[in-house]
């Protein structure tokens, strides 16, 4: 619950943020007749991003025992490779999106409005399916409580995209992404573990019975203790070698580029230095 409440939360308001940019945008350049295309981008979006959450349950619940578990385990994988990506995408380019869409957006807006509302589609559907994805992967088995915490997060992501929108809330972007961002490696290792343990219930993997550790003992995963680091952490009182190496092969490295300074590169500085030479120039 936790940790869905978190990815419900930082992929909600992403999403939140496109929008507002995509409707300020619209309605400070005296186009507000084009709102209905944008809300139909959007809402085409969502219903897609639903779309997909469901078929991966259909399709899961079809299965059988290990089918189940080698599709289970093959979509955490990928949802780990499309959540790491949106990590370090955000990290470089979260100082540039506001520019990004809104040239988007004017494109959009000469192209007509059926290019309006592609745009927005594209916009929000990236962070809509990336949520089904990743939502059902981290939730996956874990019952209504996933749901609940998921639901809370994009629900509080709406209310405080509206806010930011409105200017009545004001809130560190870059403060929030990395926190929320370093709180994601932490639950996307664990995501990886996860997986990778169906795949070794499906047979499709090996070293299902070669236990790095066994603390059932000590840490029952029905106590509320066990279920706590099972849902933030995906933590196993039972985990294979191939699960905790690829825990920490994960977690470190991608840690340590998380919080390696980001350099801007020259194109990015060259408009920066462009006045200062300029009124060098005039000055002569």
């Amino acid at each position: 619950m936790l940790s869905n409440f978190l990815i419900g939360l930082r992929e909600g308001l992403e999403a939140s943020l496109v929008v507002g940019i995509l409707v300020a945008y619209l309605v400070k350049s005296g186009y507000r007749d084009r709102l209905p295309a944008v809300w139909a981008g959007v809402g085409a979006a969502v219903v897609a991003s639903l779309a997909v959450g469901f078929g991966l349950s259909i399709t899961s619940h079809s299965l059988s025992f290990k089918a189940n578990e080698g599709f289970g385990g093959t979509m955490s994988l990928v949802a780990v490779v499309f959540v790491t990506g949106m990590i370090f995408w955000m990290r470089r380019q979260s100082h540039r999106m506001k520019g990004e869409i809104q040239g988007k957006v004017a494109d959009a807006i000469v192209a007509g409005s059926a290019a309006l509302a592609l745009t927005a589609f594209l916009a929000v559907g990236r962070e809509g399916l990336e949520t089904a994805l990743f939502l059902w992967a981290a939730g996956n088995g874990n019952g209504a409580s996933a749901g609940v915490g998921a639901v809370a997060g994009l629900l509080l992501a709406v209310v405080a995209g509206f806010l930011v929108y409105r200017q009545s809330l004001h809130l560190n972007l870059a403060l929030f992404f990395k926190i929320t961002g370093a709180a994601l490696i932490v639950v996307v290792a664990g995501v990886l573990a996860y997986g990778l343990h169906d795949l070794q219930e499906a047979g499709i993997l090996g070293g299902i019975h070669s236990l790095a550790f066994d603390v059932r003992a000590q840490i029952p995963p029905s106590s509320w203790y066990g279920t706590v680091l099972k849902g933030v952490f995906n933590f196993s009182p039972d985990a294979t070698w191939l699960q905790v190496v690829a825990y920490c092969a994960y977690l470190i490295p991608a840690m340590i580029l998380f919080f390696r300074p980001v350099r801007r590169s020259a194109a990015a500085a060259a408009p920066a230095s462009q006045p200062a030479r300029s009124s060098v120039l005039a000055s002569r």
